[in-house]
């Protein structure tokens, strides 16, 4: 299986997909309109890669970021998501806004994505509810392999028996930056208001 590829971005082509060199190997691969569209032709590229293996056919779609590709992974995973919604699904909504969207139960912005009426939008919001808030925000951010210290706090409040709503809802606005036992504390004091 290819997870990265770093390479020489040849040629870019009217279907979505660059054509990518790397070691002398021409890797065509499906990405976003917006990273089409930042990868020039002629310049260094390296893309967070998802094989896609049918039994009719091999994908490679690329990612700018971990992110994405964790949360492109999840999508199509899910009941009635392919490829082409996921992807339709993350160049409408970026990983973080579609966590926000599912959160908050937006069925008007999942409309918004091409192919997603009313009722496919609801069916989305119920199935992942709890897969995309959890699974795409947890060891998301952290620096060479190291969970994120909102992933570690997310984690130690699952641990100290608080559901996913409570934990997200206190999460959602913290700091990007703070360190996990701020966070931490900060959530608990939180927590403890609420319950009290």
């Amino acid at each position: 299986m290819i997870g990265s590829l770093r390479g020489s971005v040849l040629e870019r082509n009217q279907d979505g997909t660059l054509l990518l060199e790397v070691s002398g190997v021409g890797y065509v691969i499906a990405v976003s309109p917006r990273a089409l569209a930042e990868l020039e032709p002629g310049t260094t590229a390296f893309l967070y890669v998802h094989h896609h293996i049918r039994e009719d056919a091999q994908t490679l779609f690329g990612f700018t970021t971990r992110e994405e590709r964790v949360t492109f992974q999840v999508l199509i995973g899910t009941h009635g998501v392919g490829p082409t919604m996921a992807g339709a699904l993350l160049a409408t909504h970026p990983p973080s806004a579609l966590v926000d969207v599912v959160a908050n139960g937006d069925t008007a912005a999942l409309t918004m994505v091409p192919g997603v009426g009313k009722k496919t939008a609801e069916r989305l919001l119920v199935e992942l509810k709890n897969r995309l808030s959890i699974q795409v925000l947890e060891g998301v951010g952290g620096v060479n392999g190291e969970p994120s210290a909102l992933a570690e706090v997310r984690e130690a409040l699952g641990g100290l028996g608080y559901g996913a709503d409570e934990i997200r809802d206190v999460l959602g606005s913290a700091a990007a930056d703070a360190d996990s036992a701020t966070l931490l504390r900060d959530a608990l004091k939180s927590l403890g208001a609420r319950r009290a």
